[in-house]
């Protein structure tokens, strides 16, 4: 038996190495999408019968159900059936302290993100599956089971919506009537709203009692003051797909944690937008404030956030 050829004319040794690391990623996409929809109806059904659910509060409207902890832990599972060595970061585990160790593949999830809406009968949350590799996060999954809407994204494959319920008007379009599907969904690729000015459109914005609220007021008056309207809706992962779908100009909130944007915030670069740098200072584990638009509108949304955060500051000189 002769010994395999390890440096064989032609041989693409570093292309072996990129197609590995897409092969790899692929897999991880097409898994986050397909536990984002399964996790999504599972939470459903509990949504359905929330009014049985045994409810928890952490802290200053902060809330947990016994759906929050069950969802996590079966997205925990699907992961750790096909992935055993990637880690794990949730919102709940993260609660509990439980904190993944080092490695190059993190997935982090946010098992209900608004959730106080879900225990309140509104239909403002979903599940978000982010994945991190090497420090970035390159997958984003968002799946709004009220809506059956997946928006999901990777790295360099663009950002798109999957739409069960689009699929039937949708067919009608195709000469065979077809639709492009996941699931029997309509597949609509994202663009984020093409917008330069805060008049053109509703901002989504994010509140927490975990900062001073001068700061959250006073770009609420800025906002205002240069024409600007907004909306909040209790999830800002969805708010995040939702700019990444031009449906909303931006997003803002003062401090929100990884589990609620990272999903978003691939979303919103792979439908052409901006993001803050939410990962410095130790985002992934504190939290940051999260401030996205598109290209166009980021800037001028960076301007008035910074502003209002030093009017935080000269307000505190004055009460010094």
């Amino acid at each position: 038996m002769t010994a395999p050829d390890r440096q064989r004319p032609g041989h693409d040794a570093a292309g072996d190495i990129v197609r590995d690391a897409l092969d790899a990623l692929d897999a991880r996409y097409r898994l986050a999408q397909a536990v984002a929809r399964e996790a999504g109806l599972r939470a459903l059904g509990m949504f359905r019968a929330r009014d049985t659910l045994v409810v928890e509060y952490k802290g200053v409207q902060d809330v947990v159900s016994v759906a929050d902890r069950e969802i996590e832990r079966l997205v925990r599972e699907r992961v750790a059936a096909d992935f055993p060595g990637d880690a794990f970061l949730g919102e709940e585990s993260a609660a509990a302290g439980r904190f993944p160790k080092a490695s190059r593949v993190v997935w982090v999830v946010d098992p209900i993100d608004g959730t106080a809406c879900f225990l309140h009968g509104m239909h403002a949350w979903c599940v978000s599956i982010a994945v991190m590799i090497d420090g970035e996060p390159v997958i984003g999954a968002v799946y709004d089971p009220n809506a059956d809407e997946l928006f999901h994204a990777a790295q360099g494959r663009g950002a798109f919506v999957v739409n069960a319920k689009a699929a039937v008007s949708c067919a009608s379009s195709h000469p065979d009537g077809q639709t492009d599907a996941l699931d029997g969904g309509a597949t609509t690729p994202l663009r984020v709203a093409d917008v330069t000015a805060p008049t053109q459109g509703v901002l989504g914005l994010g509140v927490s009692h975990r900062v001073d609220r001068a700061a959250f007021l006073a770009f609420v008056d800025a906002w205002l003051a240069r024409g600007g309207m907004f909306v909040r809706i209790g999830s800002g992962a969805l708010m995040m797909a939702y700019v990444a779908a031009g449906r909303l100009i931006g997003y803002y909130e003062p401090h929100i944690h990884a589990w609620d944007c990272l999903a978003g915030i691939v979303l919103v670069t792979e439908a052409g937008g901006r993001a803050n740098d939410f990962l410095a200072d130790g985002g992934l584990q504190r939290g940051n404030p999260i401030l996205s638009a598109g290209p166009a509108l980021f800037d001028t949304l960076d301007t008035v956030v910074r502003a209002s955060w030093r009017h935080e500051v000269d307000a505190g000189e004055d009460t010094a």
